[in-house]
């Protein structure tokens, strides 16, 4: 037994031996040579994997997008009115928001403005406008959103004539239509306005005045906006007469005859200048006539037959070169501002002759042609029998 647990113990002990051996700590003499580490190589795989994901998620991205574009706007339709239920029960409403193709909030479709508009406030007090060449009053007024005659009420050294417009003139804008009065000692609003056909209640509301409403009460000397009130023009076409061919012609209105004796009749009207373009002033109070757009030396033309009771040089009331036709049939037609008369005095002309050249002669604030029409001595609307 003894032997056999020798036998045993024998080569265990040679194992053990051996393993204690070598697990004895060698020099570092002894140690063999190390290879540096180097860095791992790329995984071509999950590189793959990643590129094809990115790309797969930029598609569905892109795809989602596209269809969204494509799906109809969604229009909210709100009722018109409410009606009541037909038992009497209460008004039934539409539920805000609900569309066509299902719930939810759509949106109400608006159109993109790159520019905010901001709305015109109103304006309660007066402005400063210098003239510069080549102004209109017609352009001054429209620009300000007033009328002419109210240009010329608030400005007294117009004298009621917008052809006295000068560079460089201060005009006062009113803020609206209407003119500008300095109370005086005994005027109410009720005596005011009456006497510039306007209403009592526009005074004393409008902000500009700074009324006080609980006691409205105006010292003598301030200078208030009558809104809406009005007074005569002084008719400037009044100075230059209207002359006929003679007696009986049909004319009449107390105008001036001369001895030219009886010619054609006009049986229509056409346009006096090549260009139709209102340059100037149109016809409205303070001016009885069209200013019509014309450079120095175009043709002008009789608007229609007739025969010529006036052709004179010189000023004429700010008429400056002027011509007129009796058509004899109680039109008399004038053209001035000429800068060369081609008719003489009792000539008689055809519709569309020329009758001179266009100017900048008297009170003319540029070249262009001044056309008036007269019926019985009294000024008529061109438009009224022009084409």
């Amino acid at each position: 037994m003894k032997r056999l647990l020798e036998k045993i113990r024998s080569p265990l002990l040679k194992r053990n031996g051996k393993v204690e051996s070598e697990s004895k700590p060698r020099s570092a003499v002894d140690e063999p040579p190390t290879t540096p580490r180097t860095k791992p190589k790329t995984d071509r795989f999950s590189l793959i994997s990643w590129v094809v994901t990115i790309v797969l998620a930029a598609g569905l991205l892109g795809w989602a997008l596209y269809y969204k574009s494509t799906l109809p706007p969604v229009v909210v339709t709100v009722p018109a009115q409410a009606t009541p239920d037909s038992d009497g029960g209460p008004v039934q409403v539409g539920a805000p928001g609900a569309g066509q193709e299902g719930g939810g909030f759509p949106s109400i479709l608006r159109d993109l403005q790159l520019k905010t508009r901001i709305p015109e406030r109103p304006r309660y007090e007066p402005v400063v406008y210098r003239v510069s060449r080549g102004d209109a009053m017609l352009r001054i007024a429209e620009s300000y959103s007033v009328k002419t005659e109210s240009i010329l009420f608030a400005n007294p050294q117009l004298e009621d004539n917008p052809h006295n417009l000068k560079p460089g003139m201060e005009l006062t804008i009113p803020p609206v239509d209407g003119l500008y009065y300095e109370w005086k000692d005994g005027d109410t609003f009720e005596t005011v306005a009456k006497s510039f056909r306007a209403e009592p209640e526009d005074i004393v509301n409008f902000p500009g005045n700074d009324i006080d409403l609980t006691n409205p009460v105006v010292e003598p000397g301030k200078r208030v906006m009558v809104p809406g009130g009005s007074r005569e023009l002084r008719n400037w076409a009044a100075d230059l007469r209207t002359v006929s061919r003679g007696a009986n012609t049909g004319t009449g209105g107390g105008n001036v005859a001369n001895t030219c004796g009886g010619g054609p009749v006009a049986g229509g009207f056409g346009w006096p200048a090549n260009s139709f373009v209102i340059s100037g002033n149109g016809y409205g109070p303070g001016h009885l006539g069209l200013d019509i757009q014309a450079d120095v030396g175009d043709p002008i033309y009789a608007a229609g037959a007739g025969i010529v009771t006036m052709s004179q040089g010189g000023w004429n009331y700010g008429y400056g070169n002027v011509v007129q036709i009796d058509h004899g049939n109680g039109y008399v037609t004038v053209y001035a501002h000429l800068s060369v008369i081609n008719v003489g005095l009792c000539a008689t002309v055809g519709q569309g002759a020329v009758i001179g050249a266009a100017g900048n002669t008297g009170n003319s604030f540029g070249a262009h042609l001044h056309f008036e029409v007269r019926l019985g001595g009294s000024n008529i609307n061109p438009y009224d029998i022009v084409r």
